[in-house]
């Protein structure tokens, strides 16, 4: 903004701000019954020192095009400030951690004011406004005409920065040019449980500086600096600085008389200047540090340098303002009713009617006006549908891993469905070629926000061709998993925040899922809808030994919230689900999907698929329904169950069987999740939680024992029992597999083909 702003209505908006945060913290742990024994909580305290930072941004520097994530335990702050501009209705305001109410934590999904990123997970929600820009500087790059991306701005406390994925995220190499991003560091000097002794500001500007951002230090506001300007203010400002953290807080804590006192306790000398001060502007001076002083702020945000990150760390008093200020215990603190009505008195307000907005006519109200005009945003609209095939039709004939199979899915891709393919972006932390993204990435290159010169175009042996520019459709990282996942949840939130369609797709080695995992549902949470694809899986990768053979990922796909997960077997299903799953990605309504895939070469053959069309198309669905039956009739005495790589065993166990006399069926997992969702579905009104495919696989009344198998932790797929009350066997990894041939790996961890029939005989016997 280029007009001047009146800071004397800022400071009464400010004042209002830390009236109605507090209040609302109030509301809902004074204000409504509760008779569970559970406290609601908030954090008027945490709150209360992100007042002024907030009021100069949304009251003075922001536009509509800027976007902004908010530090979780001042969400009471940003829905005070969404009231006053009319973006939130005066009902929701008593409703804080209320059913349908306010969220704890900023939320962009659940909140019903305008919540630019989802916070709660320390470190995640403040890294995500980074992601965000990058997400849109490819937007912008590919689709002429995507909407303005304005400045990325991440609020943040001081102790979110001792959580790795901050500086995971501060170190990419392609930061350092994004002059976009501005972060403010909350620099209050508590955590949850003390006042911090020692902060280290030098080394995390140090940290900062060294990877190309612009450092901003607001330490003292400009009242105090012109007592520092004052004959011996030298000395007092050395004195200052040279306190401890506690010894800072415990001052703030004393009458203002007192303040002088404990100054000179160890600097006698500056009792000449002090006994020139008033003691109540002493008190007041002392409390002036750079995030709480407004002018200082709004100069600060319209000054930084646009060609380069910036980060602004503005001291502050958690809780200023407040009873509460500056004490170390005051986290969660909650104000008494006396507290209350002190606030209300010093804040002007009756607490019997604490909503009370400005009055149109005030200069404040007036201001809050000309703000809420210049933050208003006009509704996304989509673009137009994006129509993604159900099937390629190439055959499968050869022997080939589901890896190689989807390798060869997405270089087919923009030939056979290029308007699908245009809105595919790949993403690896640096395993695009071992998870075989090579010739994807040799028909449409790999993005950089500027055109870099391939000194390798020239090498006739060079098989990858890394070619980076501003319309490539791959996006490579460091090894950084969870920037990984990170930067896929923003790439899956374009079609909702500026109406752009994205299919971001991400590789990593499925052991390692487990490690991005938090901010991988962070992202979904969020409103992020994307493929994860974890290659390759289990221990079937068998020489790799344990470290890469994982056990737990298919549980964590089953269980999380807003996504699929898949494991084909064959290179024909993987093709129909993950085409499937592309066409619910950056959608209304739409879901995430997690692949677990493999490097086996499964023969094709074995998936009997069926050359009539109709009975074909009938196959394609019940595989993205969740699994299909490739043998087995009335008869069978004993059913077998398999997911993913394993299935030439399970298929080879029950040829043995009926060498044996006994006649075994064969049921192929696509997605155990969805088999789990159809359990769900029996009996349950909500008609959306699963189809029919488990009837389809068990049919009732046909009950026999099961034997299940998967390359990953049996329990898996324990839930079959219940479909029919059947007798069940589970095989699957349980131990940490170790270095091996493939056959030695599955006969160590019971899932060989003999492991299978011996399991079988023994139900039926």
């Amino acid at each position: 903004m280029s007009d001047r702003i009146d800071i004397g209505v800022l400071r009464e908006i400010a004042r209002r701000v830390l009236w109605l945060s507090a209040s609302i913290v109030d509301a809902a742990n004074a204000g409504r019954p509760n008779d569970s024994g559970v406290k609601v909580g908030g954090h008027q305290a945490s709150s209360a020192s992100m007042v002024d930072i907030m009021v100069a941004l949304w009251f003075a520097e922001l536009t509509a095009d800027d976007r902004v994530s908010v530090k979780p335990h001042a969400s009471p702050v940003l829905h005070a400030i969404n009231y006053l501009l009319g973006d939130l209705d005066e009902s929701y305001l008593p409703r804080l951690r209320d059913k349908g109410g306010l969220q704890s934590y900023p939320s962009r999904l659940k909140d019903p004011d305008t919540v630019d990123f989802s916070t709660g997970s320390v470190g995640i929600g403040a890294t995500a406004a980074l992601w965000a820009a990058m997400a849109h500087r490819y937007l912008a790059s590919r689709f002429p005409g995507t909407r303005p991306g304005g400045r990325f701005v991440s609020l943040l406390g001081d102790a979110e920065l001792d959580e790795g994925a901050i500086w995971e995220a501060v170190m990419d190499p392609a930061v350092a040019r994004m002059g976009e991003l501005l972060w403010v560091v909350d620099l209050n000097r508590q955590s949850l449980d003390r006042v911090v002794p020692d902060i280290q500001i030098a080394k995390l500007q140090g940290m900062f500086a060294a990877a190309g951002w612009q450092v901003v230090v607001l330490k003292w506001g400009r009242m105090i600096s012109r007592l520092f300007e004052l004959p011996g203010g030298e000395a007092l400002r050395a004195r200052l600085e040279a306190m401890p953290n506690e010894e800072y807080q415990r001052m703030l804590r004393a009458a203002p008389a007192q303040t002088a006192e404990r100054i000179l306790a160890d600097a006698p000398h500056l009792k000449p200047l002090l006994d020139d001060i008033d003691p109540a502007e002493l008190a007041a001076a002392v409390r002036d540090l750079g995030g709480h002083d407004l002018e200082l702020l709004v100069d600060t945000f319209r000054g930084v340098d646009p060609d380069r990150p910036t980060v602004v760390f503005a001291y502050t008093v958690k809780g200023r303002g407040l009873p509460t200020e500056g004490h170390p215990n005051n986290h969660s603190a909650l104000l008494t009713a006396g507290q209350m009505d002190a606030l209300a008195t010093a804040s002007g307000m009756d607490r019997s009617a604490p909503w009370q907005p400005f009055d149109a006519d005030d200069a404040a109200g007036r201001l809050c006006a000309r703000r809420r005009e210049a933050l208003r945003r006009e509704p996304v609209t989509p673009t137009a549908p994006v129509a993604v095939p159900a099937q390629l039709g190439h055959p499968y004939r050869k022997a080939i891993s589901t890896q190689a199979a989807l390798g060869r899915l997405l270089a087919d891709l923009p030939r056979d469905a290029p308007e699908a393919a245009a809105r595919v972006v790949t993403c690896s932390p640096d395993v695009a070629s071992s998870t075989n993204l090579g010739g994807w990435i040799n028909k449409t290159g790999v993005w950089s926000a500027e055109d870099r010169r391939d000194w390798f175009a020239d090498d006739a042996e060079r098989v990858l061709r890394w070619q980076e520019n501003s319309t490539g459709q791959h996006i490579e990282l460091g090894i950084a998993e969870v920037n990984l996942v990170s930067l896929l949840g923003e790439l899956g939130a374009t079609w909702s925040r500026w109406g752009e369609r994205l299919i971001p797709i991400a590789t990593l080695y499925d052991p390692f899922v487990s490690r991005a995992l938090e901010p991988w549902s962070y992202g979904i949470y969020a409103g992020g809808q994307s493929i994860l694809v974890g290659t390759p899986s289990g221990v079937t990768l068998a020489p790799e030994g344990g470290a890469h053979q994982s056990i737990t990922t298919p549980s964590i796909g089953l269980e999380q919230p807003g996504c699929v997960a898949w494991e084909p077997a064959f290179a024909q299903d993987l093709e129909w689900c993950f085409l499937h799953a592309m066409s619910r990605v950056g959608v209304d309504g739409g879901t995430s999907a997690y692949f677990r895939l493999s490097t086996r070469p499964l023969d094709p053959a074995l998936a009997r698929v069926p050359d009539d069309p109709a009975l074909r198309e009938r196959r394609r669905r019940q595989a993205v329904a969740g699994g299909y039956r490739i043998s087995g009739s009335a008869a069978d005495r004993v059913t077998l169950v398999g997911v993913g790589a394993i299935m030439p065993e399970v298929i080879a166990a029950a040829q043995a069987l009926a060498g044996h006399g006994v006649d075994a069926g064969v049921i192929c997992l696509t997605s155990p999740d969805l088999v789990f969702r159809s359990l769900q579905q029996r009996g349950s009104r909500d008609a959306g939680v699963g189809g029919d495919i488990l009837g389809e696989l068990l049919p009732a009344g046909r009950g026999t024992p099961l034997v299940t198998v998967l390359d990953g932790h049996p329990h898996t797929l324990a839930f079959l029992a219940a479909a029919r009350g059947d007798r069940i066997r589970c095989l699957g990894v349980t131990e940490f597999g170790q270095s091996s041939s493939l056959a030695d790996a599955y006969r160590l961890h019971g899932i060989d083909t003999s492991a299978i029939v011996d399991a079988a005989l023994t139900l039926i016997s």
